[in-house]
């Protein structure tokens, strides 16, 4: 049974206009994100994930950042076309987003309390504090962290880094979102506290059935909570299927590349794979595919043309020239590699 959009992205151009003229972080993308799912996009740093949740939630700064093109859907309503005072009746209401540096996110002067309650009190103009602060001990309860009616009025710096993380969680969750963007989440904690915090989005996705749209590189995290996977390089999507494709039958050279750079401890290699190159500055590739430069399979036509994203069956797609039918011999060494 197929479920409801709750957020479109089509056709999002996001760009920066610099020195050197207008830059496309972010270049014609289109996905969507159903009702209850967990969509992650991964790629590596400055491919263009982080700019995309912030298009998403309107806080791209501008200058020298704007949406230069598209639609961003929620629920039918295009985000990309509001003013900033009607964003803020929706962000941290119907969109919210878990941000990648929980220190940096929470206002030092403030206690916990003090935030939550505030971001309650925004979008409920009929509560009083009081029932604010219920919520957000409740919130503290629901994500896990022990003794909420005390912990409700202690300062950020007073918390350890996976507390810290639980409580923007419950700060992105405090308002029954209908889609939830985690920005790397785990980054920065220790391995037992990002298996604790990707469980605990696991868990309230599930008891939620909020849309969570997760911003990661890692690989495993992605195998081990994501239905579907966006694998995004240098501004553009390459690759777009269920995460058992992905991981079974990768079709893009770049998710391949990504796939066998995860270390697998079942096997000693002396060295550990990696793709060789380095993501492209963004704007510098102005003609062909942009990773021919580091793809082993290029051929001329990818120097000259960008590909399109091709379907290679009903639920997945990637942007080759291999997959078009125009380099037979090129595909059988992909597909046998």
């Amino acid at each position: 049974m197929s479920r409801k959009y709750i957020l479109e992205v089509k056709d999002l151009e996001t760009s920066f206009f610099t020195d050197d003229g207008k830059i496309a972080a972010v270049d014609h993308i289109n996905f969507i994100v159903e009702e209850g799912e967990i969509l992650a996009i991964v790629g590596e740093s400055g491919c263009g994930k982080s700019v995309t949740s912030l298009s998403i939630m309107g806080l791209v700064s501008s200058p020298p950042g704007k949406i230069t093109s598209g639609e961003i859907l929620l629920e039918g309503k295009n985000l990309a076309t509001l003013s900033e005072k009607e964003m803020r009746k929706i962000r941290g209401k119907d969109i919210a987003m878990i941000f990648q540096e929980p220190m940096t996110s929470l206002n030092p002067l403030f206690t916990i309390g003090n935030q939550l309650i505030e971001a309650i009190l925004i979008h409920n103009k009929k509560w009083t504090k009081k029932q604010a602060k219920e919520k957000a001990i409740a919130m503290l309860k629901l994500v896990g962290l022990p003794r909420a009616e005390e912990l409700i009025n202690d300062y950020p710096h007073q918390l350890s880094g996976g507390m810290r993380q639980r409580v923007m969680i419950a700060m992105a969750l405090v308002c029954d979102p209908k889609v939830l963007i985690a920005d790397e989440p785990t980054t920065a904690l220790d391995v037992t506290i990002q298996a604790q915090i990707l469980k605990l989005i696991n868990d309230l996705n599930d008891r939620l059935n909020t849309a969570v749209l997760l911003i990661t590189h890692d690989l495993g995290v992605v195998a081990e909570i994501c239905e579907r996977v966006i694998v995004m390089y240098a501004g553009q999507i390459v690759e777009q299927a269920p995460v058992e494709e992905i991981f079974k039958n990768p079709q893009h050279p770049y998710t391949k590349g990504l796939i066998q750079s995860v270390p697998d401890m079942r096997f000693k290699k002396d060295t550990l794979y990696s793709i060789p190159g380095h993501v492209p500055k963004p704007g510098s590739i102005q003609t062909g595919c942009r990773f021919a430069p580091r793809c082993e399979f290029a051929f001329e036509r990818c120097r000259v043309e960008n590909p399109s994203l091709y379907p290679t069956s009903s639920l997945q797609e990637a942007r080759c020239f291999l997959l078009e039918g125009g380099g037979v011999e090129h595909v059988e060494r992909i597909t046998e590699s």
